[in-house]
């Protein structure tokens, strides 16, 4: 999605954060609210971003092993050539929702450090005119992410079920092979 940008006569998108930075985000919400301290902040933010990481290789190598297409190219030629997704369909194959997978796998590392049930206010998307909001969990925000991608109409319900699962997975090694804290 994008920000439509208008100064005078000149009109200019620019690009609303990214998934992972929106989880980068996340984590410094979550370090300042709970006041952590340095360690804590810079172990909070570098298994996210792990996470992140080995979250989109993981998922991006099932995308091509898999190539499953999405649903709009399968209802455009066999249902409703006029049918169009609330979300625009990404130019690459549907299995495993990368959404999914990277915000389980986040969710997972932001609940080791921080705790289960940890309540924040997202505030990230404010300055594109979002409203802020409010979270349960780190895993109420990874499963609301998830669920929108099949809502949005771009991803099937597996894709989204299994990439929150693939995700959890990704999110566990990192958490047992970086974290600081043993």
């Amino acid at each position: 999605p994008f920000a439509l940008n208008l100064a005078g006569h000149v009109a200019f998108a620019t690009k609303k954060i990214t998934p992972g930075g929106h989880w980068m985000s996340i984590a410094g919400i979550a370090s300042r609210q709970s006041q952590a301290h340095f360690a804590q902040t810079a172990e909070a933010y570098a298994l996210t971003a792990l996470a992140l990481v080995d979250g989109f290789i993981s998922c991006w190598d099932e995308k091509y092993r898999s190539q499953v297409v999405r649903p709009e190219t399968y209802i455009n030629e066999l249902m409703d050539p006029q049918w169009v997704p609330l979300l625009q369909t990404p130019p690459f194959p549907e299995y495993t929702s990368g959404h999914s997978v990277i915000s389980a796998a986040s969710a997972t590392v932001l609940t080791k450090v921080f705790g289960d049930n940890f309540a924040y206010r997202d505030t990230t998307q404010n300055r594109f005119s979002l409203p802020p909001r409010q979270f349960a969990s780190f895993q109420q925000a990874a499963d609301e992410s998830s669920i929108s991608r099949l809502y949005g109409g771009i991803h099937y319900r597996p894709a989204v079920e299994l990439g929150a699962a693939q995700g959890r997975q990704v999110g566990e090694l990192v958490w047992a092979k970086a974290r600081t804290r043993r």
